[in-house]
């Protein structure tokens, strides 16, 4: 597992001051800090760096935030935490349907944003090798290498949908609600996770079913909340 001295953090937010007190903070926790802007110089950054986590505000001169997301994620499946004032909830989802694995409302705790950034890289660490393998029905992950397949075919999945993948498979026919989902998934539930994850499921069915319109294998127990159906 990399050390927070190995791990590269970009923080891209136009507002100097929130970039300051970021930087500070993650710098303070030890990890390696670039600073964007601007969705260019950001976008600029992410292909000519070693970039292991960024931190995008969606409010962005020049290329906003969430077509940054949109073009990262066709590159890369690095995790991505989305900053947002917008007081709508429809809103906040937006980088979630995008691929985003978190969004933090400003204003904000700086030591929230610090542990939240640490859980989600310590999902996409790989594994120990003790129960390494799972497969079920279509599905076989190798957690150790954060591996994921459904029919044979690799998955490109962000750490928030693998989490959420392997957790189903562990126990497939099993029904969990919202809430246990993203506590599984996240480590520790959040404000605002039980409403959130309809767009995480939105897209791990984009990626997984035949027919993401009449999803065979995530399917919606209603009132309750999901299962994997294999």
């Amino acid at each position: 597992m990399n050390s927070e001295a190995d791990t590269h953090v970009l923080i891209v937010d136009d507002e100097p001051q929130i970039v300051k007190v970021l930087e500070g903070y993650l710098s303070k926790a030890g990890y390696r800090v670039h600073k964007a802007y601007n969705g260019n110089e950001a976008y600029d950054l992410f292909l000519n760096q070693k970039i292991d986590f960024i931190i995008l505000d969606l409010n962005l001169p020049g290329i906003d935030g969430i077509e940054l997301c949109r073009m990262i994620r066709r590159e890369s499946d690095v995790p991505i935490m989305m900053l947002t004032a917008r007081v709508e909830e429809t809103d906040r989802l937006i980088g979630l349907e995008l691929g985003a694995d978190d969004y933090v409302v400003k204003p904000f705790s700086p030591r929230e944003v610090v542990a939240r950034v640490r859980t989600i890289l310590r999902r996409a660490q790989p594994t120990s090798p003790a129960e390494d393998t799972l497969i079920v029905g279509p599905f076989f992950i190798d957690t150790a290498k954060h591996l994921a397949k459904v029919n044979d075919e690799i998955l490109n999945l962000t750490p928030t949908e693998f989490a959420i993948l392997v957790f189903f498979v562990k126990q497939p026919q099993r029904v969990y609600s919202r809430l246990q989902i993203m506590e599984a998934a996240q480590g520790d539930a959040f404000e605002g996770y039980e409403r959130t994850i309809d767009a995480h499921i939105k897209n791990l069915r984009q990626k997984i079913e035949p027919n993401p319109k009449q999803p065979e294998y995530i399917q919606t127990v209603f009132g309750v909340g999901y299962k994997l159906n294999c």
